[in-house]
């Protein structure tokens, strides 16, 4: 009678993956916070966001920590959390890091795309396009800017990277929004810049995408440092 191998016999299964109620109220929460219902500084009571949400504190404690990896919330032990401060330092750190990692993943994605993710950045920049003939918000220019960014990543096809990109993904929002959108040339300069880098990445170029993504990203660190001084002057 033939019998299964050891080997065959040991090999674990692969859970399905699910979605814990902890990852739900870490979406609310950063939600609410991307959108502004909780400013910066502000504390985050775990009683009173589980009654809010209508779940135990467990959850919520979970998400907190969840959206301290990404740098949205401060959690200090037997202080409980706040929402996070983001400075001009933060911002270099930010920018830096992601562009070692932006730089990785054009790099990968000139090999890697596929004329599909080619075509959902198309479809992205005809909504930066549309937007800017009219009077955008600054949620809407930051939330089509990610997207058109969290595309190359997912055009590398290196899971890993496109995890490292998912932790900066919401802090990279939070400085967007601090730019001048209402200014046309800025919208003007927003939909070309992104429009040359999908360029670039369909001529399969590593070394022209690896200068075009380094340019685009100091130009924004720019804009995203103007942006804060200026807010700091109005809080002054």
């Amino acid at each position: 009678m033939e019998t299964d191998s050891p080997l065959r016999m040991s090999q674990p299964l692969t859970p399905t993956a699910r979605r814990s109620l902890a990852d739900d109220v870490a979406d609310r929460l950063r939600d609410a916070i991307l959108s502004g219902s909780f400013q910066p500084g502000e504390p985050l009571r775990e009683e009173q966001l589980a009654a809010s949400l209508d779940v135990s504190r467990g959850p919520v404690r979970e998400a907190l920590v969840q959206l301290e990896r990404e740098g949205l919330v401060i959690v200090r032990r037997h202080r409980g959390a706040t929402v996070a401060r983001l400075s001009q330092a933060d911002a270099e750190e930010v920018y830096s890091l992601r562009l070692a990692l932006e730089r990785l993943a054009v790099q990968r994605a000139v090999v890697s795309a596929t004329e599909a993710d080619f075509a959902a950045m198309e479809d992205i920049l005809d909504a930066f396009r549309a937007a800017s003939i009219g009077e955008p918000s600054a949620k809407e220019i930051a939330d089509l800017d990610v997207r058109f960014h969290d595309l190359i990543y997912r055009a590398a096809h290196h899971q890993r990277l496109y995890d490292c990109w998912a932790n900066l993904r919401s802090q990279t929002f939070l400085f967007l929004l601090s730019r001048n959108v209402a200014n046309a040339d800025f919208r003007e300069v927003t939909v070309q810049s992104h429009k040359d880098l999908l360029d670039v990445l369909r001529s399969r170029d590593p070394v022209r995408a690896g200068i075009e993504i380094e340019n685009h990203l100091l130009g924004a660190y720019e804009r995203v440092v103007q942006g804060l001084r200026q807010q700091k002057k109005d809080d002054q």
